[in-house]
């Protein structure tokens, strides 16, 4: 990956992932981008390279040395650089603490909705005075990646759970026993610190956005569950990182084949249709 280059235009990589260190060996001879973008630098160069026959751009949502907390994390200018380089479709995997005694560690979750209880973060590349930009939310993930996922899911990685909410607090601590516990009264499955307003953001710029949740705990109000400990949390993610890869993989290989923006079918991909942008997007 030593090979760098600016990223100005298209490279042809219709497929995104944003996730940890783990997922460079995903693909064939990586080259290094450096992406300029409004907001600033994302979180790192993108890799990109092949993975089956599809070009992937890899991000790292913490940086290479997961120096970026989750409340720090450069998010617009994350999906902003993977635009940049063509990628309209995103997988977003995440580790999440479970707010279901049944939703035990080592469990994937594909969900359908989310709740954001994040402060401070920007949250919208529409933050600029002009032409204002409102965009449909009310199903935040791609309905075709989730379907993806589930359809591999048994044959790559086991049986996942189809829906459920993921709830993102602001981080980094984790959550008191009072607040999961009120997490849990309300009905929402799995809590994290990075989906929002990652989700959001693609959202806004178009793009489709799949998030596969790996439970790693069980959060501090759930009944089977003790405090949250780091410590554990990656000792569960590393003892699973090879049933979410494997599953990613052949993921990638069943996406939808890229469409230009103007023949999208997707409904994410015709969420700005007839708006006046306050500027172009890459």
């Amino acid at each position: 990956m030593s090979d760098q280059a600016t990223a100005a235009e298209d490279l042809g990589a219709d497929i995104g992932i944003i996730g940890g260190s783990g997922f460079y060996e995903f693909l064939d001879s990586p080259r290094k981008i450096a992406v300029e973008t409004p907001f600033g630098p994302p979180s790192a160069g993108l890799a990109v390279g092949d993975v089956n026959g599809r070009t992937v751009a890899f991000l790292p949502r913490h940086g290479e040395r997961h120096q970026h907390p989750p409340h720090l994390v450069n998010y617009r200018a994350n999906l902003w650089a993977l635009r940049s380089v063509g990628v309209r479709q995103v997988l977003a995997p995440c580790a999440v603490g479970s707010l279901k005694p049944e939703l035990e560690p080592g469990v994937f979750v594909v969900p359908d909705q989310v709740v954001d209880r994040t402060w401070g973060r920007r949250q919208t590349v529409y933050d600029v005075e002009g032409e204002v930009v409102h965009v449909p939310f009310a199903d935040p993930y791609c309905p075709r990646g989730r379907q993806v996922v589930l359809d591999d899911a048994g044959a790559a990685a086991g049986p996942v759970v189809d829906g459920g909410t993921l709830v993102v607090i602001q981080g980094p601590r984790f959550s008191s026993r009072a607040e999961s516990q009120w997490h849990a009264a309300a009905g929402w499955s799995v809590v994290g610190m990075t989906g929002m307003p990652e989700a959001a953001i693609a959202r806004e710029l178009a793009m489709c956005f799949t998030t596969v949740a790996m439970v790693t705990d069980h959060d501090a109000g759930v009944e089977a569950g003790e405090h949250v400990t780091h410590a554990e949390v990656m000792k569960i993610f590393a003892g699973n990182i090879d049933r979410l890869k494997a599953l990613l993989l052949q993921v990638i290989d069943d996406l939808p084949e890229p469409e230009s923006d103007a023949e999208a079918s997707c409904t994410c991909r015709r969420v700005l249709d007839g708006m006046s942008l306050p500027f172009e997007l890459p």
